[in-house]
């Protein structure tokens, strides 16, 4: 049987990361019960994603256990995001030098975790759930310092590094492949409503403290 049935069959990425989590886990064993919950319990992707945001995202307002339910649910109705994770942590590991696996992003880079976040968020929001895609929003934001509108539209294979101030707007496109470096703002004319946000093409490198506005 496929480890990842997602796609229906092995996945480099996946199979990548368990390997890391299992050699990281015998270097450092206070880690190993951390790294056996977050990536080594369970078979596929989809459920260490689901397990491991639901723990950041969990809170008093909505517990781990619906977050993770909602992100499982979220992953089975649209599996292309499973995808899209398994690119996004690949252009992390491509283009940041100080990356050294697929464990680092997956587990500690929070420009890897806030656009996992966004990716739900934005399902939600094309489903009608507007409320709890802000509610994403808002966890992301005060968790990892993004903030990206849920109706935002981003691409695959996107590097957000660093991540520490990055704003993108409710009409905003970034095309595939894209890297934003932290304080990267993607801002409104000022227009009340209607397009106002910054379109950004595929393979686009936004540098620390770039502001792109309308």
């Amino acid at each position: 049987m496929p480890e990842n049935p997602d796609i229906g069959a092995p996945a480099p990425a996946w199979n990548r990361l368990r390997f890391e989590a299992r050699a990281a886990a015998a270097d450092e064993p206070t880690l190993s019960s951390y790294l056996n919950s977050a990536i080594l319990a369970h078979s596929t992707l989809c459920q260490a994603l689901s397990f491991h945001l639901a723990e950041k995202l969990g809170n008093p307002v909505m517990s781990t256990q619906q977050v993770r339910q909602i992100l499982s649910d979220t992953y089975d109705s649209h599996r292309s995001l499973v995808a899209s994770a398994e690119a996004d942590m690949q252009a992390v590991l491509e283009r940041d030098p100080a990356c050294r696996g697929m464990l680092q992003p997956f587990l500690y880079f929070k420009g890897f975790l806030a656009l996992q976040t966004y990716r739900v968020a934005n399902f939600l929001w094309r489903e009608g759930r507007e409320t709890l895609a802000f509610h994403f929003q808002s966890r992301a934001s005060e968790l990892f310092g993004v903030d990206i509108h849920p109706a935002a539209r981003i691409g695959t294979g996107v590097m957000l590094d660093h991540a520490s101030g990055i704003t993108i707007g409710e009409t905003a496109i970034v095309g595939d492949d894209c890297s934003l470096l932290h304080g990267v703002t993607l801002g409104g004319t000022g227009k009340e409503v209607g397009d106002r946000h910054p379109k950004i093409g595929r393979g686009v490198l936004l540098s620390v403290g770039a502001k792109v506005l309308g």
